[in-house]
């Protein structure tokens, strides 16, 4: 904790800090701390990073509770605006509440009440929150519009679309961007506020009332992109007739502040819907495949299955078929492919990649776990002029490797390391495994240890777990 939200809290305390947490912020440069009052009284103190962020968070709020709004009061700033002091709201949030729903697929009456509260109240927010508010503040901009619109496409693009390694032709998917933003501005300008980062994590339940944080990239913009922002949450994961019921509540509940036609409304939501996917996916390639935030990374997967969802009804298929052409690229690369079978059995998924291409791989079945294998310390056929165009896979190649000895040995390895962890997945019941090994480009060293472990599990289990190999540099993937 720094010097000037320690001195704040003396100032707003009369005394020194009696404890400090760390407080975890998943996708936030700003720090947390749950600070120790005397009587056992908590506030929350906040290290900033960005002095207009700051400002937009600080005016927002104010605004807000003012409106009668249940947003965190702001209790004290220090004279740069850098630190500052919350009320605290506690450690439980709704998606947390969730958590048992997720896992079952079944929605508890109370869990069901909850969310219904929060989509009647989110009108709320956006009108009460968008009357007489200061646009000027927000950050990074005042509104929703064009610009803001190609910022999160072009996100999109450059840290999602091309880590994946798919090809595309950037002047036809610019244009059907433009095209894009035209639909999406359709009705503007706006007289709304827009949360923006509207989910499930940014509500806490206090005394079972949800309280709303983290609103300092709200701007001036659409009633439609909160909605999609939160029924939509990769890893809420809602089940479809929930989410249409919800859209209902919301709906009933616009209905006092406008006139809405429900059908036309729903049509102009999956716009917002396909708009807010493409944008989380470049927030989960940029703190995923870039930061290397796990959280992220799980995240990826449901995301995908959204996407899919949108492009199987047919959204933007009018509109802008070529951007839809090339989505329907991305969610069938294999690395998007479904991890698991129907049958309750272990899938061990295999995989060569290279670290200089893209790093280490995400898991697409949010496991998370495994094993990640380093190739590069071996002989690289990948050096000399014969090998370059062929692969691991390859007879010249396999001598080479084979001739030296040392890949052998370190397969011995690997396989006393692997192993025992199979035996335990499948003696647990676990669905889901996954090895990888990495060189540098992915096509010699890796895919020559891949393609062997893979033989080698399915000779050692034959048919008690699921075989899925893939090479991700080469785009295969098959199922032994």
């Amino acid at each position: 904790m720094n010097v000037e939200l320690r001195d704040l809290f003396r100032q707003y305390a009369g005394a020194d800090v009696e404890s400090a947490t760390r407080l975890t912020a998943a996708g936030s440069n700003r720090v947390y701390y749950r600070l120790g009052l005397s009587g056992g009284k908590t506030v929350v103190g906040v290290e900033g990073t960005n002095a207009d962020e700051n400002r937009a968070f600080l005016s927002i709020g104010r605004h807000l509770r003012d409106a009668g709004l249940l947003v965190p009061e702001i209790l004290a700033v220090s004279d740069s605006r850098m630190c500052y002091l919350l009320q605290d709201l506690g450690d439980i949030s709704l998606f947390s509440l969730m958590e048992s729903a997720r896992e079952s697929g079944e929605y508890s009456a109370e869990q069901t009440a909850l969310l219904e509260k929060v989509m009647h109240l989110l009108p709320d927010l956006q009108f009460k929150g968008g009357a007489g508010l200061d646009y000027s503040v927000c950050f990074p901009c005042e509104s929703f519009d064009h610009r803001s619109i190609f910022w999160d496409l072009n996100y999109f693009k450059y840290s999602f679309l091309k880590a994946t390694g798919l090809e595309f032709h950037e002047a036809r998917l610019e244009d059907d961007f433009e095209r894009f933003a035209s639909v999406l501005l359709a009705d503007a300008p706006y007289d709304t506020f827009m949360y923006r980062d509207f989910q499930a994590r940014n509500v806490m339940v206090l005394d079972g009332e949800p309280w709303f944080i983290d609103f300092q990239g709200g701007r001036r913009g659409p009633v439609e992109y909160d909605v999609a922002s939160f029924l939509w949450q990769a890893r809420a994961a809602y089940p479809a007739q929930l989410r249409e019921h919800l859209i209902d509540v919301y709906i009933d509940s616009l209905g006092r502040y406008r006139k809405v036609d429900g059908k036309a409304f729903r049509h102009g939501l999956m716009h917002f819907v396909l708009f807010r996917t493409l944008q989380v996916l470049g927030a989960y390639g940029f703190r995923g495949y870039f930061e290397r935030k796990q959280h992220f990374i799980e995240s990826i997967p449901g995301a995908i299955r959204n996407l899919k969802d949108l492009l199987d009804a047919g959204v933007g298929s009018v509109e802008y078929p070529y951007l839809v052409e090339v989505l329907r690229g991305l969610v069938e690369l294999p690395q998007f492919a479904p991890a698991q079978p129907a049958d309750g059995k272990l899938t061990v998924r295999v995989m060569s990649f290279s670290y200089r291409k893209g790093g280490i791989p995400e898991d697409p079945s949010g496991n998370g776990g495994g094993f990640v294998f380093d190739c590069r310390a071996m002989h690289n056929p990948g050096k000399y002029e014969q090998y370059k165009k062929i692969t691991g896979a390859d007879a010249p190649v396999i001598e080479f490797l084979e001739s030296q000895g040392e890949v052998q040995r370190y397969l011995d390895n690997v396989y006393g390391l692997v192993d025992p962890a199979v035996d335990k997945y499948i003696e647990r019941g676990f669905l889901n495994l996954m090895v990888a090994f990495g060189c540098t480009g992915g096509q010699h060293r890796s895919l020559y240890c891949a393609n062997h472990l893979a033989e080698h599990l399915k000779e050692k289990y034959a048919d008690r777990i699921h075989i899925v190999l893939e090479h991700r540099e080469q785009k295969v993937r098959k199922e032994l």
